[in-house]
């Protein structure tokens, strides 16, 4: 694995060199367009998923690929993802941040075997920070890392509502009032996992669950020592369909914040 891993790593380091970085604040209007009102993908997204789809079949040929745009154009691509081996890529997580010219954003990589997590790679192209995790253990920069709380008075929640209803919204700020510390969103699922692991959120609530948004943090987050499960407790599984995500950076965190959210 550890030959692999540094492998995953060059292929990313060279999408952020080549391909991302280059056109950072540089995006001409042909260059992006909308998936859905509101969900834009850039020329970025589409070069960087074609490079790491090809060269990730290359390392691993048991292993099929699935990334973001191309299940985008074909959603049947999920079909049986819980099954066999697979290469799940965002090849541009936070592409509203880089359309609009400001981090964070990251590349994004798990590989799954029957549905398990088995590795993830996260990269900040802007820092170079590149957050990996196998079996094991979790680390950043090639430095294990335990996942440790914000020591805030109260624990700091990073709530990611937009894709709630009206009144679900309103009912999380409502039970969050007095228990919990609502904090920004980064709109970067690959900058959220960090910032947990790192002390500088205790908490992320998550309410849609795409694979390629949560596959790599969700792993890196528990081999740092957090928690990672649905609000009823049930474990996150790659393949296995669901909504809302609770992530924290201890067991006692993730309790609380579902007593608080979901009691």
């Amino acid at each position: 694995m550890h030959g692999l891993c540094d492998d995953v790593a060059a292929l990313m380091r060279e999408v952020g060199t080549r391909i991302m970085m280059p056109r950072f604040r540089q995006l001409r209007a042909e260059d992006i367009a909308e998936k859905t009102p509101g969900d834009p993908v850039t020329i970025v997204d589409r070069e960087s998923e074609a490079f790491l789809t090809e060269k990730l079949a290359a390392l691993m040929r048991e292993a099929r690929v699935v990334g973001e745009e191309a299940t985008a154009a074909d959603p049947t691509l999920l079909d049986g993802l819980g099954e066999g081996t697979a290469w799940i890529i965002d090849p541009l997580d936070g592409t509203k941040n880089f359309s609009e010219g400001h981090p964070p954003f990251a590349i994004m990589i798990a590989l799954v075997s029957d549905g398990e997590r088995e590795a993830s790679w996260i990269l900040d192209p802007v820092s170079g920070r590149l957050c990996h995790a196998a079996r094991g253990g979790a680390f950043i920069d090639g430095e294990r890392v335990w996942a440790r709380p914000s020591g805030n008075s109260l624990p700091l929640a990073a709530a990611a509502v937009y894709f709630m209803t009206e009144a679900r919204r309103a009912d999380i700020v409502e039970r969050a009032r007095g228990a919990l510390a609502l904090v920004d969103i980064p709109r970067c699922a690959g900058e959220q996992y960090p910032r947990i692991v790192l002390g500088r959120n205790d908490i992320a609530l998550f309410e849609r669950t795409l694979p390629w948004d949560h596959a790599p943090g969700a792993l890196f987050l528990e081999e740092a020592g957090g928690r990672i499960a649905r609000p009823d407790g049930s474990p996150y599984r790659v393949g296995v369909p669901g909504t809302g995500m609770i992530g924290a950076a201890s067991p006692a965190l993730w309790d609380e914040a579902a007593r608080i959210l979901f009691g």
